[in-house]
C-alpha cells in the first residue's frame, strides 16, 4: 500500500508544476498594475518611487525570473504579502479556511446522509412513483444554478421567517459584546449556516444521488448478485453488503474529485451570503488586484484538487482488490 501511494504522489509532482505555471501566468495577465495595489488609491507617489517600489518587489524582472522567485517561496511556505490588507498570506488564509472548511464538509456530509440511502432505494424501486420523483428532484438540483438557488432561498425565507439570520456567521452584536457560553456560540454559527448549507447541500445531493442510483442499477443486474439472491441470502445483505461495495467505485472518483469543486463552488455562495471564507477573500483579491492572495487562493485550490485524485486512487485500492494487485 505505501509504495502505491508513493507512486502516485510521485506522478503528482510534475502535474502540480505544471498547474502553479498555469496559475502564475494567469495571476499575471489579470488586468491592472499590481504595483497600484500595493500603493493604494489614495497614495500620491511619483513616477520614480512607483518604479522603485516595483524593482524592489521583483515586477521589473522577465518573466521566468519572477515565477522561479515566486515557486520558490511557495515551496518555503512564504505566501508573501497581502497588498490589501497588509498581512501575511499564509495568516490570511488561516483566519478564513476554517470557515470555508466547516462550511464545505457540513453540506458534503448533509448530502451524502440523504443521497445514499435514496440512490440505493431508488434503484431498487427502479420505475416506481418514488424513483420518478427522486429523479425529477434530482435533475432540478443539478440544473438550479446554485447562486439562483441561494438567492431564491434569501428572498423566501427573508420575506416569511423575521428575524432569521440571512447573512453573515455570526451575530454581529454577540460577537462584538461576546457570548455568554461557547454552546451559544455554536448555536449560532449552526443557525446561520443553515442557508448556505442548505444550498450547497442541495446540489450535492443532486449529484451523488444520481451517481448512487445509476451504479447500482448497473450492479443490481450483475450475476453475482443473482446468485446472491438464489442462495437465499436475505435482500438487506444482498443489496448493502455486496451490491454496495462494488457501486462505491464510481462514488469514490465522485468523492475524490468533488474536494475541489466544493471549494470553487463556494467562491460565489460565500459572496451571496457574506460568508467570512476563502471564496469571499479571493473574490475579494481579485478586485483590488492582489496577485499574492489570489496565487495562494488557486494553489490551495489546485492542491486540493490533486489531494482529491490522491485519495480517490487510495479508496479505491481499499474497494477494488484488483488494484491491490495492481499496485
Amino acid at each position: 500500500m505505501l509504495k502505491y501511494i508513493l507512486k502516485r504522489i510521485l506522478n503528482l509532482i510534475p502535474v502540480l508544476v505544471i498547474i502553479s505555471m498555469l496559475i502564475f501566468a494567469t495571476v499575471q495577465a489579470m488586468p491592472g498594475d499590481p504595483v497600484n495595489a500595493y500603493l493604494g488609491s489614495s497614495m500620491k507617489v511619483t513616477e520614480e518611487q512607483r518604479e522603485q517600489l516595483r524593482h524592489e518587489l521583483g515586477f521589473d524582472q522577465p518573466m521566468p525570473v519572477q515565477y522561479v522567485r515566486w515557486a520558490g517561496r511557495m515551496v518555503t511556505g512564504d505566501l508573501g504579502e497581502s497588498a490589501k490588507l497588509k498581512e501575511p498570506v499564509a495568516e490570511v488564509i488561516g483566519d478564513y479556511v476554517w470557515n470555508t472548511f466547516y462550511l464545505n464538509v457540513v453540506s458534503l456530509i448533509v448530502a451524502l446522509l440523504f443521497a445514499i440511502p435514496i440512490g440505493i432505494r431508488q434503484a431498487v424501486k427502479k420505475g416506481s412513483a418514488f424513483d420518478n420523483f427522486w429523479t425529477v428532484f434530482s435533475l432540478l438540483g443539478i440544473s438550479v444554478p446554485t447562486f439562483f438557488f441561494a438567492l431564491v432561498l434569501l428572498f423566501f425565507i427573508g420575506m416569511n421567517i423575521p428575524n432569521f439570520p440571512l447573512n453573515g456567521m455570526k451575530d454581529p452584536m454577540m460577537d462584538a459584546f461576546g457570548y455568554p457560553s461557547t454552546f451559544a456560540m455554536i448555536a449560532d454559527i449552526a443557525k446561520h449556516s443553515i442557508l448556505p448549507v442548505t444550498v450547497l447541500a442541495f446540489s450535492s445531493f443532486a449529484t451523488f444521488s444520481r451517481y448512487v442510483r445509476n451504479s447500482m442499477i448497473e450492479v443490481i443486474n450483475m450475476d453475482y448478485i443473482r446468485t446472491a439472491r438464489s442462495k437465499g441470502m436475505k435482500e438487506k445483505v444482498v443489496i448493502y453488503k455486496h451490491a454496495f461495495r462494488n457501486a462505491l467505485i464510481p462514488l469514490v472518483t465522485l468523492l475524490g474529485m468533488y474536494i475541489p469543486t466544493l471549494f470553487s463552488g463556494a467562491v460565489i455562495l460565500e459572496s451571496v451570503f457574506i460568508w467570512p471564507g476563502l471564496g469571499k477573500i479571493l473574490i475579494d483579491a481579485i478586485n483590488a488586484r492582489d496577485d499574492s492572495l489570489v496565487s495562494a487562493c488557486l494553489m490551495f485550490s489546485a492542491l486540493l484538487m490533486l489531494l482529491g485524485n490522491l485519495l480517490a486512487d487510495i479508496f479505491y485500492s481499499l474497494v477494488d482488490p484488483r488494484i491491490k494487485v495492481e499496485g
